[in-house]
């Protein structure tokens, strides 16, 4: 008994469109998955046997072997938990086999069938809409960032009884859908750039730089204002385009920042690490590389309070991306490129000699 579901899986910010094959076979109850799965991967097979049987539907006690193609590209991530589940419903007929042909499946599950939210819904609904995919069936909670995504059908899942009723045929789900009107409208801010009182000297240069895109440091003794300054930019900055947006939503869903319940990033974004902070931290990295603050701030503000605090490896790998407004993380097996257009603010303390370097 074999059976095939399409899900996605993402790489930098960009997606992919995955094959969940799950063949049932005869031979001693055992659950493999082959295709390069990391931990949350290997993991799925305990959640999902769970999940199908807290549902409700008998789970084969068989030789099942779930196989995740292209089998050559590592898989992370909770989403395969979902169309892991289908497949072998789909497989053992309880599905038809033809029901998700052309839809995507995402999302992980928890034990008693219910449906938790995953990261990167917004590229995965994009990918569906290049690969001419007719819908996608992801988690609720994921379904704002989703819909965004015009020409693609986006349906919320809350259980797995739910998805598979729907498939069935027997309760039809309706898509979500974004209001366009609203996706940009600018959000109320925490702080304003008008609170400034005085300092009309750095507030003239801070808005010359705000007009420019250019970087900006500013030089004074603790308690002139600096940082408060500095957290106030990205309020007089111009308001994101629809394509800015969307790019800079591309890097918060890739690391599940998406506030939830909100289509598109609508306020520039402004990141502060602490000095502390490590040259992978910074510009992105990890045995599968995440972006770094530089991505995260995309189309934003980058503030480094107390620049020379900071170590001088982590300021020298910001040279490369303020140039090229992107970054590129090589391993050895792939090679990923992140966004980082970003606005380079710093701050820090006279020089305890009394000369400004």
């Amino acid at each position: 008994m074999l059976a095939k579901v399409l899900s996605s899986a993402v790489m930098g910010i960009d997606a992919y469109v995955v094959e969940v094959e799950v063949d049932i076979s005869q031979g001693l109850p055992s659950f493999s998955t082959v295709g390069l799965p990391e931990g949350a991967v290997r993991e799925s097979k305990e959640r999902v046997k769970a999940a199908v049987k807290n549902a409700g539907y008998h789970f084969p006690s068989d030789r099942i072997t779930v196989n995740l193609a292209p089998a050559d590209v590592k898989k992370e991530g909770s989403g395969f938990d979902l169309p892991m589940a289908v497949g072998i419903l789909a497989a053992t007929g309880i599905v038809p086999k033809d029901s998700c042909a052309d839809h995507l499946i995402l999302g992980e599950l928890s034990l008693d069938g219910l449906i938790r939210p995953i990261k990167g819904a917004l590229p995965m609904a994009m990918a569906a809409k290049e690969n001419r995919f007719r819908g996608v069936f992801l988690p609720a909670e994921n379904a704002a960032e989703a819909a965004v995504v015009e020409g693609v059908d986006i349906y919320p899942v809350q259980s797995l009884n739910q998805l598979v009723e729907a498939l069935c045929g027997l309760a039809p789900i309706s898509p979500s859908k974004a209001e366009s009107g609203a996706l940009l409208q600018p959000e109320e801010l925490e702080a304003d750039f008008k609170d400034v009182r005085g300092q009309e000297n750095v507030k003239r240069a801070m808005e010359i730089a705000a007009a420019g895109g250019h970087n900006l440091i500013m030089i004074g003794p603790p308690g002139a204002g600096k940082t408060m300054l500095a957290r106030r930019l990205y309020t007089i900055l111009p308001e994101l385009s629809f394509q800015e947006a969307l790019e800079t939503s591309k890097v918060y869903s890739v690391m599940g920042l998406m506030p939830r319940g909100c289509g598109l990033i609508q306020v520039r974004p402004f990141r502060c690490p602490h000095h502390t902070i490590s040259d992978a931290g910074l510009i992105g990295g990890g045995q599968t590389p995440k972006p770094g603050e530089v991505s995260l701030a995309h189309n934003g503000v980058l503030f480094l309070d107390e620049l020379p605090e900071f170590k001088k490896n982590v300021l020298e790998v910001l040279r490369q991306p303020m140039e090229d407004g992107k970054v590129t993380i090589s391993r050895a097996s792939s090679s990923v490129t992140y966004p980082a257009n970003f606005m380079l603010v710093a701050a820090m303390n006279p020089c305890p000699s009394g000369f400004e370097e």
